[in-house]
């Protein structure tokens, strides 16, 4: 199968505030933020994407619009809602510690699989949702490109964690153990037998090694001799 490189968007205002945005629109990212993308970006110019798909908030926007001005042609580049930021419900526009005084704060911590936000989402569903969106665009972007392809993903925190928790096989009550920073870049190849996970939660380090494509077979017994770059 193809390799997804998840990237979460950059610092925000919210962010910045401690401010849980959630779908709210007018959200961008801060001076600190674009820098970061551009970060990202530059990191991911010398790998060559056959795509990228972003959330349509406007943050995960930013931070794809960064990452394609460094990609030599023109990349597939639509968004998805089925990558859009869950929907916290009555949560959003809140402050995070306001919000660490409720009682749910607590099953979000330590039980993410039975939470259901009020007014909002449950985050059963956004993790299905999320894990089936992004493979079927792997399955379409290795249709289309080959299993060497590689290609973005610009999504949000919550997303991320819980697709790399189902690529790892954890369970979602699992979730809250996984680091997703802003601009940070984790890399996910869904091979025919399972996924394996490259990185999680990255913003530095060379990545030209992905231009030569991820080998799909038995993981190595003792660890392999590791990628190279270019």
């Amino acid at each position: 199968m193809a390799t997804v490189i998840l990237v979460r968007h950059g610092r925000t205002t919210a962010n910045a505030a401690g401010l849980l945005a959630g779908r709210a629109a007018g959200v961008s990212l801060d001076q600190i933020g674009l820098e970061q993308a551009a970060l990202a970006g530059d990191r991911l110019a010398v790998v060559p994407l056959a795509g990228v798909v972003s959330s349509p908030l406007e943050r995960c926007q930013q931070t794809a619009r960064l990452i394609l001005n460094r990609q030599v042609g023109n990349p597939f580049a639509p968004s998805d809602p089925d990558l859009t930021e869950c929907d916290y419900g009555q949560w959003q526009g809140r402050m995070l510690s306001d919000l660490a005084t409720e009682d749910l704060w607590a099953t979000v911590q330590s039980q993410p699989s039975a939470v259901v936000f009020p007014g909002g989402e449950s985050m059963a569903a956004m993790q299905a949702r999320s894990v089936a969106a992004i493979r079927r665009h792997d399955a379409a972007f290795e249709a289309e490109y080959g299993p060497g392809a590689v290609w973005v993903a610009v999504s949000h925190g919550d997303i991320i964690k819980s697709i790399l928790a189902d690529a790892l096989g954890m369970h979602l009550d699992l979730f809250q153990r996984i680091n997703v920073g802003p601009a940070s870049v984790s890399i996910v190849h869904y091979g025919a037998v399972r996924p394996s996970v490259h990185a999680t939660n990255t913003d530095a380090g060379d990545l030209s090694w992905l231009s030569k494509g991820i080998n799909s077979g038995d993981a190595p017994v003792g660890g392999g001799a590791g990628q190279t770059a270019e």
